[in-house]
């Protein structure tokens, strides 16, 4: 009876192992600032923002002088001048705004700089990650750096294909 519900208890664990996800954890943001590359890649970054919002913050200065010069004037001006100071500095503002976005703006130079620098990095990082969890055959891997994310799943857990066979698309 004893060797009867050993081996019944034996092999519930090995089903129940058979059924079992494996899964890790990582923390890439972690992973990232110990590397040297991602420090120069975003060092290289910030000088560029530094260097894009000293541009901005002139022309704001040079724009915020010729409001102030022409709120001082505008009570002289003739009213074809003033038309014509007043399209200026809308023009200015529009130029001003225009390059903010140019600069900073979805798609814009920092996010191109950051595709261009950071993005390899983080690549390597990935790569590192899959190679990791094909050679221990995880199923998942999770990052935990910015709320649970998922970085790796085993393609063959996808049932993608199988819930729009089952909703009849095709």
């Amino acid at each position: 009876m004893k060797k009867l519900f050993f081996l019944f208890t034996y092999s519930m664990l090995m089903a129940t192992a058979g059924f079992t996800q494996r899964y890790a954890v990582i923390d890439s943001k972690f992973i990232l600032d110990k590397m040297p590359e991602y420090k120069e890649a975003q060092t290289k970054l910030d000088q560029f923002s530094e260097l894009w919002q000293q541009e901005i913050d002139q022309k704001q200065v040079a724009m915020d002088k010729m409001v102030k010069e022409f709120e001082a004037e505008q009570i002289m001006l003739p009213d074809n001048l003033k038309k014509k100071r007043e399209d200026e500095i809308f023009n200015k503002e529009k130029e001003l705004r225009d390059l903010q976005r140019k600069r900073f703006g979805f798609e814009g130079d920092l996010f191109k700089k950051r595709q261009e620098l950071i993005k390899p990095v983080q690549d390597k990082v990935y790569n590192a990650v899959q190679k990791m969890a094909v050679e221990k055959q995880y199923d998942f891997i999770l990052d935990k750096s910015e709320g649970i994310t998922i970085i790796f799943a085993d393609p063959k857990l996808d049932k993608s294909e199988e819930i729009l066979k089952s909703m009849g698309v095709k």
